[in-house]
């Protein structure tokens, strides 16, 4: 597990390894990852974009963007949390994912960007 505050904002990550399969003729190695996202400020704000950058050991960096997580904008007072899962398939059994959030603040109407931290993405068999 790893976090990171950003402006009064915790980011957590859980990351956990879910097997191979084939796709395309080709072996790929299915990661998720559990994302909590606490408002640790004095303020209520909303994400509303989302940037990754993926890194697979055997090929080159991914990036995406998009539009809030999982079909969602969610609104986080002072003290709530936001949970969500997701994943990614990687060609190789280890990788590394980062990226950043963009929220707004409601009280000072103002954008800013909260860094999720660099999470591992590792096969449990390949760590010897």
């Amino acid at each position: 597990m790893v976090s990171q505050i950003t402006s009064g904002i915790k980011i957590t990550v859980l990351t956990s390894f879910e097997g191979t399969y084939f796709k395309n003729y080709k072996l790929h190695f299915a990661f998720s990852y559990e994302i909590t996202i606490e408002n640790q400020s004095k303020d209520s704000v909303q994400l509303t974009s989302r940037h990754w950058e993926i890194y697979d050991s055997l090929n080159d960096l991914e990036t995406v963007d998009g539009e809030g997580v999982i079909g969602k904008k969610p609104v986080l007072k002072p003290g709530e949390k936001h949970s969500y899962s997701s994943g990614c398939l990687l060609s190789s059994p280890f990788g590394a994912m980062r990226g950043y959030f963009n929220m707004v603040n409601f009280t000072s109407t103002k954008s800013f960007r909260v860094i999720v931290p660099t999470f591992k993405l590792s096969t449990p068999f390949a760590l010897n």
